[in-house]
């Protein structure tokens, strides 16, 4: 575990930080589609991101789902930090989109390592600053773009984080991440292929427009 916290964090963290981290944390392992926190969870620890990806989705009263933002390796989840601080539910819902381990941090050490290590402070902002950037972005794209605008973008940030042109997701996984119907994804889909922005195949889209 050791190794992989300092591939992933080492231009982050000094040494002493990740041993601490080493020694404190345990590693939880997640598969693909795998729930890893709740809407409604009470955390007792925070994420840190080995390798992998997530999603994280917030749910509106109906039960439909709005995909926030995507976390990659050396990410948070700001949010989760929120939550673990002021000892309050989560708000969110975060799926393993691809295979994906943690290493998870018992919140008992956050408050003494923001004291004690400068780079843990700055880790800990930075998280914040990105989120909220990430989440005004997903604001700006459902005010200001339309479904075929927010569809193209949703795949690109899929091939982005999984370092693949193709995307693995259903066209009713993308219409319950874009909060909209199967039916209106298909046919602009349809509509991206004809304008050689995609490819389609089953279950599979090659994103050709990056």
């Amino acid at each position: 575990m050791f190794e992989e916290l300092k591939e992933a964090y080492h231009f982050v963290f000094e040494k002493e930080l990740l041993e601490e981290i080493n020694k404190s944390g345990y590693l939880k392992e997640f598969k693909e589609g795998d729930v890893i926190i709740e809407i409604g969870d009470h955390l007792k620890s925070m994420p840190l991101l080995l390798n992998g990806a997530i999603k994280i989705l917030r749910e509106d009263q109906d039960g439909d789902e709005l995909l926030l933002y995507f976390l990659e390796r050396g990410d948070t989840c700001a949010m989760t930090l929120s939550c673990c601080l002021g000892n309050t539910k989560s708000q969110i819902r975060a799926v393993a989109e691809r295979d994906t381990s943690l290493i998870m941090v018992p919140i008992q050490k956050m408050d003494e390592w923001t004291a004690k290590f400068k780079s843990w402070r700055y880790f800990v902002f930075e998280s914040y600053q990105m989120r909220l950037t990430e989440m005004l972005d997903t604001i700006d794209t459902i005010a200001f773009l339309n479904m075929d605008g927010r569809i193209l973008k949703y795949l690109q940030n899929k091939a982005k984080i999984n370092q693949d042109k193709k995307v693995n997701s259903t066209h009713q996984q993308i219409a319950y991440d874009l909060h909209t119907s199967r039916v209106v994804v298909s046919r602009i889909l349809k509509k991206m292929e004809i304008e050689n922005k995609i490819k389609l195949f089953r279950n599979q889209i090659e994103v050709l427009e990056l």
